[in-house]
Protein backbone atom coordinates (compact mmCIF):
# COMPACT_ATOMS: atom_id res chain seq x y z
CA UNK A 1 0.00 0.00 0.00
CA UNK A 2 1.77 3.72 -0.89
CA UNK A 3 1.97 6.01 1.76
CA UNK A 4 -0.81 8.63 -0.54
CA UNK A 5 -3.58 5.21 0.12
CA UNK A 6 -2.45 4.80 3.95
CA UNK A 7 -3.13 8.72 4.34
CA UNK A 8 -6.03 8.55 2.19
CA UNK A 9 -7.82 5.79 4.24
CA UNK A 10 -6.67 7.13 7.63
CA UNK A 11 -7.97 10.56 6.88
CA UNK A 12 -10.91 8.98 6.00
CA UNK A 13 -11.29 7.19 8.61
CA UNK A 14 -11.63 10.40 11.15
CA UNK A 15 -14.46 12.12 9.46
CA UNK A 16 -18.29 10.91 9.69
CA UNK A 17 -19.54 8.70 9.24
CA UNK A 18 -16.22 6.34 8.86
CA UNK A 19 -15.33 7.81 12.02
CA UNK A 20 -18.95 6.73 13.91
CA UNK A 21 -18.36 3.44 12.84
CA UNK A 22 -14.96 3.31 14.59
CA UNK A 23 -16.53 4.76 17.42
CA UNK A 24 -18.90 2.42 17.81
CA UNK A 25 -16.43 -0.56 17.42
CA UNK A 26 -14.22 1.81 20.03
CA UNK A 27 -17.23 1.75 22.32
CA UNK A 28 -17.92 -1.55 22.27
CA UNK A 29 -14.19 -2.62 22.91
CA UNK A 30 -13.67 -0.27 25.98
CA UNK A 31 -17.49 -1.31 27.54
CA UNK A 32 -15.95 -5.09 27.02
CA UNK A 33 -12.97 -3.77 29.02
CA UNK A 34 -14.52 -1.59 31.57
CA UNK A 35 -14.30 1.42 30.85
CA UNK A 36 -18.32 2.47 30.47
CA UNK A 37 -17.71 6.17 30.95
CA UNK A 38 -14.85 6.48 28.53
CA UNK A 39 -16.76 4.08 25.88
CA UNK A 40 -19.41 6.55 26.34
CA UNK A 41 -17.27 9.91 25.95
CA UNK A 42 -15.49 8.10 22.68
CA UNK A 43 -19.49 7.54 21.22
CA UNK A 44 -20.78 11.01 22.36
CA UNK A 45 -18.13 12.79 20.31
CA UNK A 46 -18.51 11.07 17.10
CA UNK A 47 -21.74 11.54 17.62
CA UNK A 48 -21.17 15.32 18.07
CA UNK A 49 -18.88 15.36 15.17
CA UNK A 50 -21.13 14.11 12.35
CA UNK A 51 -24.31 16.39 13.59
CA UNK A 52 -21.82 19.62 14.43
CA UNK A 53 -20.38 18.47 10.26
CA UNK A 54 -23.67 17.76 9.05
CA UNK A 55 -25.04 21.34 9.60
CA UNK A 56 -25.31 23.54 6.89
CA UNK A 57 -23.57 26.86 8.15
CA UNK A 58 -20.74 24.83 9.51
CA UNK A 59 -19.99 23.28 6.19
CA UNK A 60 -20.24 26.72 4.59
CA UNK A 61 -17.85 28.45 7.20
CA UNK A 62 -15.36 25.87 6.62
CA UNK A 63 -15.80 26.14 2.83
CA UNK A 64 -15.58 30.26 2.80
CA UNK A 65 -12.66 29.60 5.07
CA UNK A 66 -10.54 28.21 2.39
CA UNK A 67 -12.07 30.56 -0.32
CA UNK A 68 -11.02 33.69 1.55
CA UNK A 69 -7.98 32.37 1.09
CA UNK A 70 -7.99 31.79 -2.54
CA UNK A 71 -9.95 35.38 -3.19
CA UNK A 72 -6.74 36.80 -1.23
CA UNK A 73 -4.46 34.91 -4.30
CA UNK A 74 -6.57 37.17 -6.71
CA UNK A 75 -8.47 33.46 -8.02
CA UNK A 76 -11.96 35.41 -8.12
CA UNK A 77 -10.34 37.91 -10.59
CA UNK A 78 -10.33 36.88 -14.84
CA UNK A 79 -6.92 36.45 -15.86
CA UNK A 80 -4.62 38.71 -17.54
CA UNK A 81 -3.74 37.59 -20.99
CA UNK A 82 -1.31 35.57 -21.54
CA UNK A 83 -0.67 31.71 -20.95
CA UNK A 84 1.17 29.36 -22.73
CA UNK A 85 -1.47 26.69 -21.26
CA UNK A 86 -4.48 26.46 -19.28
CA UNK A 87 -4.53 23.31 -16.61
CA UNK A 88 -7.69 21.86 -15.55
CA UNK A 89 -7.30 19.68 -12.35
CA UNK A 90 -8.87 16.19 -11.61
CA UNK A 91 -11.58 15.49 -9.84
CA UNK A 92 -14.09 16.89 -11.98
CA UNK A 93 -15.28 13.94 -13.77
CA UNK A 94 -15.68 10.38 -12.91
CA UNK A 95 -14.23 8.07 -15.79
CA UNK A 96 -16.06 5.49 -17.36
CA UNK A 97 -15.75 1.77 -16.09
CA UNK A 98 -16.39 -0.79 -18.57
CA UNK A 99 -19.02 -2.55 -18.45
CA UNK A 100 -20.56 -1.39 -15.84
CA UNK A 101 -20.29 2.28 -17.56
CA UNK A 102 -19.67 3.41 -20.93
CA UNK A 103 -19.16 7.09 -20.55
CA UNK A 104 -18.02 9.24 -17.85
CA UNK A 105 -20.41 12.16 -15.50
CA UNK A 106 -19.83 14.54 -14.42
CA UNK A 107 -18.43 15.60 -10.74
CA UNK A 108 -19.95 19.08 -8.35
CA UNK A 109 -16.46 20.49 -9.51
CA UNK A 110 -17.36 19.79 -13.38
CA UNK A 111 -17.03 24.07 -13.24
CA UNK A 112 -13.70 23.46 -13.74
CA UNK A 113 -13.85 21.96 -17.44
CA UNK A 114 -16.92 24.82 -18.59
CA UNK A 115 -14.71 27.41 -17.23
CA UNK A 116 -11.53 26.65 -18.94
CA UNK A 117 -13.38 26.46 -22.43
CA UNK A 118 -14.91 29.47 -21.77
CA UNK A 119 -10.98 30.66 -21.11
CA UNK A 120 -9.75 28.65 -23.95
CA UNK A 121 -12.38 30.58 -26.48
CA UNK A 122 -11.71 34.23 -25.09
CA UNK A 123 -8.08 33.54 -26.21
CA UNK A 124 -5.94 33.25 -22.94
CA UNK A 125 -4.10 30.16 -23.98
CA UNK A 126 -3.05 28.14 -27.37
CA UNK A 127 -3.90 24.33 -25.34
CA UNK A 128 -5.68 23.21 -22.88
CA UNK A 129 -3.70 20.31 -20.09
CA UNK A 130 -5.86 17.78 -18.48
CA UNK A 131 -4.47 15.95 -15.78
CA UNK A 132 -6.13 13.14 -14.27
CA UNK A 133 -5.45 9.44 -14.06
CA UNK A 134 -7.30 6.43 -12.19
CA UNK A 135 -6.86 4.41 -9.37
CA UNK A 136 -8.35 1.06 -10.78
CA UNK A 137 -7.48 0.88 -14.65
CA UNK A 138 -9.71 0.26 -16.99
CA UNK A 139 -10.17 -1.48 -20.10
CA UNK A 140 -13.02 -1.85 -22.97
CA UNK A 141 -13.74 1.31 -23.28
CA UNK A 142 -13.28 4.80 -24.21
CA UNK A 143 -12.45 7.68 -21.21
CA UNK A 144 -10.93 5.42 -18.73
CA UNK A 145 -8.79 8.39 -17.23
CA UNK A 146 -10.27 11.73 -15.91
CA UNK A 147 -7.95 12.86 -18.40
CA UNK A 148 -9.06 10.96 -21.10
CA UNK A 149 -12.84 11.74 -20.20
CA UNK A 150 -12.40 15.63 -19.56
CA UNK A 151 -10.74 15.84 -23.12
CA UNK A 152 -13.92 14.32 -24.31
CA UNK A 153 -16.14 16.99 -22.54
CA UNK A 154 -13.93 19.74 -23.61
CA UNK A 155 -14.14 18.88 -27.33
CA UNK A 156 -18.06 18.66 -26.93
CA UNK A 157 -17.16 22.19 -25.44
CA UNK A 158 -15.90 23.35 -28.93
CA UNK A 159 -12.19 22.63 -28.14
CA UNK A 160 -10.34 21.14 -31.46
CA UNK A 161 -9.05 17.48 -30.14
CA UNK A 162 -5.36 18.74 -31.38
CA UNK A 163 -5.55 21.86 -28.64
CA UNK A 164 -5.89 19.33 -25.80
CA UNK A 165 -2.94 17.52 -23.95
CA UNK A 166 -3.91 14.51 -21.47
CA UNK A 167 -2.06 13.53 -18.63
CA UNK A 168 -3.96 10.36 -17.65
CA UNK A 169 -0.95 9.27 -15.29
CA UNK A 170 -1.55 11.70 -11.56
CA UNK A 171 -3.72 10.30 -9.07
CA UNK A 172 -3.68 13.43 -6.19
CA UNK A 173 -2.84 16.91 -6.62
CA UNK A 174 1.26 17.01 -5.49
CA UNK A 175 1.33 14.15 -9.28
CA UNK A 176 -0.79 16.90 -11.08
CA UNK A 177 1.76 19.50 -10.46
CA UNK A 178 5.61 17.56 -11.40
CA UNK A 179 3.89 15.81 -14.39
CA UNK A 180 2.19 19.68 -15.52
CA UNK A 181 5.87 20.82 -15.20
CA UNK A 182 7.31 18.10 -17.47
CA UNK A 183 4.97 19.02 -19.72
CA UNK A 184 5.27 22.79 -19.79
CA UNK A 185 8.93 22.94 -19.37
CA UNK A 186 9.02 26.43 -18.11
CA UNK A 187 6.11 27.88 -19.70
CA UNK A 188 3.83 30.12 -17.82
CA UNK A 189 0.47 28.39 -16.98
CA UNK A 190 -3.24 29.27 -15.79
CA UNK A 191 -4.56 26.90 -13.50
CA UNK A 192 -8.02 26.56 -13.15
CA UNK A 193 -9.57 24.33 -10.04
CA UNK A 194 -12.43 24.93 -7.44
CA UNK A 195 -12.42 28.20 -4.90
CA UNK A 196 -11.94 26.01 -2.04
CA UNK A 197 -8.76 23.98 -4.01
CA UNK A 198 -7.20 27.06 -4.65
CA UNK A 199 -4.94 27.44 -1.65
CA UNK A 200 -3.61 23.89 -1.23
CA UNK A 201 -2.79 24.08 -5.54
CA UNK A 202 -0.93 27.65 -5.19
CA UNK A 203 1.61 26.03 -2.01
CA UNK A 204 2.15 23.17 -4.31
CA UNK A 205 2.45 25.06 -7.83
CA UNK A 206 4.92 27.41 -6.27
CA UNK A 207 6.72 24.61 -4.23
CA UNK A 208 7.19 22.94 -7.87
CA UNK A 209 8.71 25.92 -9.91
CA UNK A 210 6.00 26.83 -11.40
CA UNK A 211 5.28 30.01 -13.60
CA UNK A 212 1.27 29.88 -13.19
CA UNK A 213 -1.57 31.92 -11.65
CA UNK A 214 -5.06 29.91 -10.43
CA UNK A 215 -8.13 30.78 -10.98
CA UNK A 216 -11.44 29.18 -8.93
CA UNK A 217 -14.56 28.51 -9.75
CA UNK A 218 -17.26 26.67 -8.18
CA UNK A 219 -17.72 29.34 -5.57
CA UNK A 220 -19.71 28.17 -2.44
CA UNK A 221 -23.14 29.93 -2.50
CA UNK A 222 -23.74 31.87 1.38
CA UNK A 223 -26.14 29.87 3.28
CA UNK A 224 -28.26 32.83 3.87
CA UNK A 225 -29.32 32.15 0.08
CA UNK A 226 -31.87 29.04 1.53
CA UNK A 227 -34.68 28.94 3.92
CA UNK A 228 -33.76 28.73 7.26
CA UNK A 229 -34.89 24.98 8.12
CA UNK A 230 -33.36 23.58 4.84
CA UNK A 231 -29.90 25.86 6.07
CA UNK A 232 -30.27 24.45 9.96
CA UNK A 233 -31.21 20.50 9.56
CA UNK A 234 -28.31 18.04 9.25
CA UNK A 235 -28.20 16.65 5.69
CA UNK A 236 -25.77 14.15 3.80
CA UNK A 237 -24.76 17.07 1.73
CA UNK A 238 -23.97 19.71 4.06
CA UNK A 239 -21.87 16.55 5.96
CA UNK A 240 -20.07 15.77 2.41
CA UNK A 241 -18.62 19.28 2.00
CA UNK A 242 -17.77 19.43 5.63
CA UNK A 243 -15.41 16.49 4.79
CA UNK A 244 -14.10 18.23 1.63
CA UNK A 245 -13.06 21.23 3.56
CA UNK A 246 -11.79 19.47 6.34
CA UNK A 247 -9.52 17.36 4.09
CA UNK A 248 -8.45 20.62 2.42
CA UNK A 249 -7.71 22.05 5.87
CA UNK A 250 -5.79 19.00 7.15
CA UNK A 251 -3.50 18.79 4.24
CA UNK A 252 -2.74 22.04 4.16
CA UNK A 253 -1.85 22.14 7.81
CA UNK A 254 0.06 18.69 7.99
CA UNK A 255 0.76 17.52 4.54
CA UNK A 256 4.20 17.46 3.74
CA UNK A 257 4.59 15.67 0.27
CA UNK A 258 4.54 18.71 -1.37
CA UNK A 259 7.98 19.46 0.06
CA UNK A 260 9.51 16.21 -2.57
CA UNK A 261 8.41 18.96 -5.61
CA UNK A 262 10.84 21.64 -4.73
CA UNK A 263 14.46 21.13 -6.89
Amino acid sequence: MSIYVFLKVLVQLIMPPASLAVAVLAWLGLRWAGLRRLSAIVLGLAIAQTIVMSLGPVSAAMLVALEERARLLGADRPPACCFDAIVVLGGTIVPAAPPYSVEPHLTDASDRMWHAARLFHAGVAPRIIVSGGNFVEQEGGPATTEAEAMRRFLIALGVPADRIVSEGRSLNTIENVRNVREIVKGGRVLIVTSGFHVPRVAGLAEKGGLDFAVVGTDWQIPSEAGPWWDVWLPSAGSLGWSNVALKEMLALAFDRRGESLKR
